[in-house]
């Protein structure tokens, strides 16, 4: 009766508006009072911000987080979708494309989906506007290709999973490579399904020489040098992940610099968003701990994983409905919120039903990625509308053929655990 009251309390503070943290940390704390009275409340209290600061992995997320904010400062991902540009831009839907391939590599140089969807938004979308693409298509796919970065390392919503399972950081950030090109691969086949059908969507793009292509290479330099700081000396065992995250942050800055782009203003700006992304993280983290004392010593998850454990069914068909759960949530939480309110509850059941729990993690973040563009909630959606002032319906209606082809491809990576895994069985080799 204690759990369902929490967990009542927990969705009527999320309905009324109040913020994630704020609501689990009250939730969580009615919970406690009720199974152990002020005493039991006050000595996690006490003890909770300090487990949470103490971990040394948790430093990884600033340091990912002020690397995409000195990214976004040197304006390579400008540089970034010009390239891409020249080299499909000639296809039909070609910049759409370009964009996504300009999403990919900012994904690579940024674990912020956020940030990557507000670059894109001012960059790609007024381009593709002004060749004639219709607008539903060009915001529907600056939108979906913000979600990458949430997938291709470094992502801070991976890091989060591992912090919160107490599985390797490395081996997830290296999981994630191949199913974040295949999600790259699957946003420009979506392109040409959608163009090929209705050809008005999306003009002839112009020729380019051998020549430009090849001199265009040059501004993707400083993203081939930022992942193989930061990926590169994880998958070779050089760095840890935070280490790495720390080389990936001062080579960001260095970029901003050589490209003249650091005074004093801009950098105090930086450091200032850095700060408040990681504090808002923080914080939840601290009130899911908060909350996660309440559901450890209520035993509720042992109970649930027992009662699933005991069904007569599938462990896939399981699996598809804790997936589904997080579509779900997906339409009404924050990503970050969902994976530190859930992973303790979902994963036992996973790893009682035999299921790897990087492969899992994997998953999880991919199906976060759909939560990320649909209603109501679907955060990179406001944010491509804020950018470019177009009506929020029509970002929506634009996206959801991206959601179905994400859908598919979470089909598949779930069907075919070893695509995930294979990268990671090859760390250190």
């Amino acid at each position: 009766m204690d759990v369902f009251i929490a967990i009542a309390v927990l969705f009527a503070l999320l309905a009324v508006g109040l913020p994630v943290a704020f609501a689990m940390a009250v939730s969580g704390s009615v919970g406690l009072l009720m199974i152990g009275g002020v005493d039991l409340l006050a000595g996690i209290l006490r003890t909770a911000p300090f487990t949470v600061a103490n971990s040394y992995e948790i430093i990884t997320i600033p340091m990912f987080i002020l690397m995409a904010e000195f990214v976004i400062l040197s304006g390579v991902a400008d540089d970034l979708f010009k390239a891409a540009s020249i080299w499909v831009g000639r296809v039909k839907g070609g910049l759409a494309m370009a964009t996504a391939l300009a999403g990919a590599g900012f994904g690579a140089i940024s674990g912020s989906s956020t940030a990557a969807a507000a670059t894109l938004s001012s960059t790609t979308i007024p381009a593709m506007l002004k060749q004639g693409y219709e607008p539903r298509l060009a915001c529907g796919v600056v939108a979906t290709s913000g979600t990458l970065a949430m997938m291709i390392p470094p992502s801070i919503a991976l890091v989060l999973y591992g912090i919160i399972a107490d599985v390797s950081i490395g081996e997830l950030l290296i999981a994630g490579v191949i199913p974040g090109i295949l999600v790259t691969f699957t946003i420009m086949a979506t392109v040409t399904f959608l163009v090929a059908r209705d050809p008005s969507r999306a003009p002839d793009g112009r020729a380019y020489s051998m020549m430009e292509k090849f001199r265009s290479l040059k501004v993707v330099g400083p993203m081939i040098f930022l992942f193989a700081a930061v990926t590169g000396s994880i998958y070779l065992g050089v760095a840890t992940p935070t280490e790495a995250a720390g080389l990936g942050a001062f080579g960001a800055l260095v970029l901003a610099a050589y490209a003249r782009r650091v005074t004093f203003a801009t950098l105090k700006q930086a450091l200032k968003q850095a700060s408040h992304a990681t504090c808002m993280i923080l914080l939840i983290i601290l009130a899911a701990q908060i909350f996660g004392y309440f559901f450890a010593l209520t035993r509720t998850t042992q109970d649930i994983v027992a009662t699933i454990g005991g069904l007569d069914a599938s462990r896939w068909l399981i699996l598809a409905l804790i997936l589904l759960g997080y579509v779900a949530l997906g339409f009404f939480m924050d990503q970050i919120a969902i994976l530190i309110l859930t992973v303790p509850v979902t994963l036992p059941v996973i790893q009682a039903l035999s299921f790897d729990p990087i492969w899992f993690g994997v998953i999880v973040v991919l199906t976060a990625e759909v939560g990320m563009v649909t209603p109501p909630m679907g955060l990179n959606a406001f944010v491509v509308a804020r950018y470019t002032r177009r009506p929020l319906e029509e970002i929506f209606r634009g996206v959801l053929p991206f959601v179905v082809a994400f859908l598919i491809l979470i089909s598949v990576l779930a069907a075919f655990p070893e695509i995930v895994l294979w990268l990671p069985e090859t760390m250190g080799r």
